[in-house]
């Protein structure tokens, strides 16, 4: 994924309201830009952190901007824009870079599913049937660690797509769980069981239940990101 034109860079203001952020750009100019990113963003950015954003070339869009990387406490590039994970893990399989889900005939996005009126991220279908893929967004990393952790904000709605994934193995059917580990300098992805206990176990037991858990992690820089390689999932 490239950044057409690349990244502007600034300085992190403030967040607040969940969805916005003040900023100061290199030129000095202070704007409120967009920031696609639900949860808690723990360990994401501190007061005065670089940050980088896209400008928008729509005039009738409200904010100027979206705030797309940060440089975290511990130095590290992180995606905060959660939108793009889903782009991100498209272009790797179309480009048959997850080899674990190569070799599918079609690929259909938000696809319904299960008994609790989901929809999977991602639909493979193969000539021995369908895969149904959910994938997550990481940037949850800690001091002197290069462990990468989900979720950074209990997440109710994670651990329902974990049931639903589960319950679907359980009846034959191939699913798999994918981190998309939008953080540098990472070598592997756990369960955060000190912020969400209940989604830990979910996971544990989804794994029981013959759910297939894959970590990829990304390169970031202000030109683009892009899935490079398998990461180590941690029980």
């Amino acid at each position: 994924m490239r950044f057409d034109p690349p990244l502007e860079e600034g300085r992190l203001l403030r967040r607040y309201k969940r969805f916005l952020a003040d900023i100061e750009t290199a030129s000095g100019e202070q704007m409120t830009i967009h920031c696609a990113n639900t949860g808690s963003m723990l360990n994401c950015m501190s007061e005065g952190c670089r940050v980088w954003f896209s400008r928008s070339k729509d005039p009738k869009r409200k904010l100027p901007g979206s705030w797309e990387i940060s440089e975290t406490p511990q130095g590290r590039l992180a995606c905060i824009n959660t939108a793009r994970a889903n782009a991100l893990v498209e272009e790797a399989l179309r480009a048959g870079l997850i080899a674990e889900l190569a070799g599918f005939t079609a690929l259909k996005r938000e696809v319904a599913y299960g008994v609790e009126n989901s929809r999977a991220d991602f639909r493979l279908d193969y000539p021995h049937g369908p895969v149904y893929v959910e994938v997550k967004s990481v940037t949850l990393g800690f001091d002197g660690s290069d462990v990468a952790a989900f979720p950074d904000a209990v997440t109710q709605r994670g651990a329902k797509h974990l049931r639903e994934l589960a319950a679907l193995a359980r009846a034959g059917v191939r699913t798999v769980q994918l981190y998309c580990v939008n953080l540098s300098e990472i070598r592997a992805v756990r369960a955060a069981e000190e912020i969400d206990p209940t989604y830990a176990a979910g996971l544990r037991e989804a794994k029981a239940a013959g759910v297939e858990v894959l970590a990829y992690g990304a390169e970031l820089s202000p030109e683009g990101i892009a899935l490079v390689r398998r990461l180590e999932v941690l029980a």
